[in-house]
């Protein structure tokens, strides 16, 4: 592992431990020519996945996009770093065991949105808010009286609009 600080390639492994729920290895590491000390985390990766975005460009999964994006609709939310660590790599290992080495990213949203709806009904709000491109606030009136009623968030296709889109004035 080369060295984030001096570019050394002859860097020392001085504790490993598991991290999270035990889906990746954390290393503290150590630079003899520099004395740096910095952290490496060693995850599995089933396959190379890549993304479906809508206007037909493939683009590498990043989990830690995946990971910046639920942040931002958790921030400010009282939810355990743990609990969103544990949604992320679920969602991962989802997407990893599905088979496809393509996956659309309306699927990756709908996942998003079914692990928000039960972490965080705010989050879920938040983050729907964007997913579904929501242009008024009935589209929220809309998404809450769904989630007050209990009624479920399915994946949405890529080739069906989302719902908000659809009821939006101007797009039918």
């Amino acid at each position: 592992m080369r060295c984030p600080y001096c570019g050394s390639l002859d860097t020392q492994v001085k504790d490993s431990r598991p991290a999270g729920d035990a889906s990746a290895i954390r290393r503290r590491r150590a630079c003899p020519d520099c004395g740096g000390r910095f952290t490496t985390f060693e995850r599995v990766q089933l396959r190379e996945l890549m993304v479906l975005k809508k206007s037909g460009r493939r683009v590498p999964f990043d989990r830690e996009k995946l990971m910046r994006s639920i942040e931002v609709a958790l921030r400010k939310r009282p939810v355990e770093p743990d609990r969103v660590e544990r949604m992320v790599n679920g969602i991962v290992r989802q997407l990893e065991s599905q088979g496809e080495s393509e996956i659309p990213s309306g699927r990756i949203g709908g996942l998003v949105m079914e692990g928000l709806r039960g972490l965080d009904s705010v989050a879920y709000v938040r983050f729907a808010s964007v997913y579904r491109n929501f242009r008024e606030a009935r589209d929220f009136n809309t998404l809450i009286d769904e989630l007050a009623n209990g009624e479920g968030e399915a994946p949405e296709d890529e080739t069906t609009p989302p719902p908000a889109i659809a009821r939006s004035p101007g797009l039918a």
